[in-house]
């Protein structure tokens, strides 16, 4: 039964031409854009010799991860308890549960798929240096994913309609692109600045996927944020969520 749900969300989610568009390719357009700005092309000594559309490769990446965790997700979960499929499937042989489960699996492969078009972009593109650590990146990406999928479960769980979702995962959603560094990467934001940014689910990650870019081993600090997040909000959701 799961594996039969897993396949009817990911046909459904292929039906969806936005949210295809927004994970899938915006994060690899806006890297085109900014790659296509001939100065930011060119190395900079404010970013130790890396070119701008270098350090926008994982801001890139974080971008899809958002978009699919907090805005795609919840409006689709909060929909299906709106309209109260959630709580019909409860009596059926198919658990809301796998649901959930199959929810995931599709929104979080989709948001890998986006990532892995982006490094291929910005290789193919602008010669962007795959990661040079890429047991590491792997690894920072698995926790990026799994961190935007447990705040996506929270946005659900808090949200009793689909304008409630979309207005908390818009309420959160700018600050988590601040925090990857959509506006101004990691590396260039002031000392302090960048360390407080560190401290939130986003930036811990942005900052891991920069270390393992460089051929570093993500730091353990970053790990440990990205960790201690994901189980802070899935002990959220878990104890919100509601399946009417």
């Amino acid at each position: 039964m799961s594996t039969a749900v897993l396949r009817t969300e990911a046909r459904l989610f292929r039906r969806e031409p936005g949210a295809l568009f927004w994970i899938l390719l915006f994060p690899s357009l806006l890297l085109v854009i900014l790659g296509s700005i001939p100065s930011f092309r060119q190395p900079s000594a404010d970013l130790g010799g890396l070119r701008t559309v270098d350090v926008y490769v994982p801001v890139a990446v974080l971008l899809g991860l958002i978009v699919g965790g907090l805005q795609s997700m919840p409006q689709t979960l909060t929909g299906y308890r709106e309209r109260g499929i959630l709580r019909r499937m409860a009596v059926t042989p198919v658990r809301p549960s796998a649901l959930l489960s199959a929810q995931m699996l599709v929104y979080g492969g989709a948001s890998l798929a986006s990532a892995v078009l982006v490094l291929a972009v910005g290789r193919l593109g602008f010669d962007v240096r795959l990661p040079g650590q890429p047991v590491g990146y792997a690894l920072a990406l698995l926790a990026a994913v799994l961190v935007a999928l447990a705040l996506g479960s929270v946005v659900s769980a808090m949200s009793r309609t689909t304008k409630i979702a979309g207005a908390i995962g818009s309420a959160v959603f700018f600050p988590s692109m601040f925090c990857a560094g959509v506006w101004a990467p990691v590396q260039t934001m002031p000392h302090t600045l960048a360390r407080i940014v560190g401290f939130t689910p986003f930036g811990a990650a942005a900052q891991a996927l920069d270390q393992a870019a460089a051929g570093h081993w993500p730091g353990w600090n970053h790990l440990g944020v990205l960790a201690m997040w994901i189980l802070l909000l899935t002990g959220v959701a878990s104890r919100w969520f509601r399946w009417e």
